[in-house]
């Protein structure tokens, strides 16, 4: 969906807006994206974007249409195949939505994160000799976070699960160069 501003601008849209068809990190042969919030869109919507004068760094609200789930992410590459987009498959689980399922794109603007609060989904990530600096460490590969979603944080050959309790100043915040 295009939205149109007036004034000399005429004709270019005022924000980016796509629905793709989504598929997984694993099915694309991208597994490193499983370890952040990061996904791959298709070269012509880094070409719409160009154009338009959005934030940075560039983050975006995906949205399964069917569902009514969202969360947020940042992107990675301009490398997907036209009409589709290629997220961590933790991501598809939290927004309910299958291999080639539709998926809302929209770009936006969020705030910096002041405090975020996880909780572990399993005590064994507590046995760890030093938990936080596994999180934070990991928390280096995500742009931004959703309150409600459930992130998948590697360590170790395992995967420890963190939902996101509550974020502040808002639901979703950005997490670049923050200490909350």
């Amino acid at each position: 969906m295009w939205g149109f501003m007036g004034g000399g601008r005429t004709g270019l849209p005022d924000k980016f807006e796509e629905q793709y068809h989504c598929y997984s990190a694993a099915m694309a042969d991208k597994t490193h994206l499983e370890q952040g919030d990061k996904i791959l869109l298709p070269p012509s919507a880094f070409d719409v974007l160009a154009r338009l004068q959005v934030d940075y760094p560039m983050l975006f609200q995906l949205q399964n249409p069917n569902r009514g789930t969202l969360t947020h992410c940042g992107v990675l590459e301009f490398t997907a195949e036209e009409g589709s987009c290629v997220i961590p498959f933790w991501m598809m689980q939290n927004l309910l939505i299958e291999e080639g399922g539709v998926l809302t794109v929209t770009n936006v603007s969020l705030p910096k994160a002041n405090f975020v609060k996880f909780q572990a989904q399993h005590v064994d990530f507590l046995e760890i000799s030093n938990p936080r600096a596994v999180l934070e460490h990991a928390l280096r590969n995500f742009s931004c976070i959703t309150k409600g979603d459930v992130i998948c944080v590697p360590y170790n050959s395992k995967n420890y699960h963190f939902e996101i309790k509550e974020v502040k100043p808002q639901d979703a915040a950005c997490i670049i160069e923050t200490d909350c």
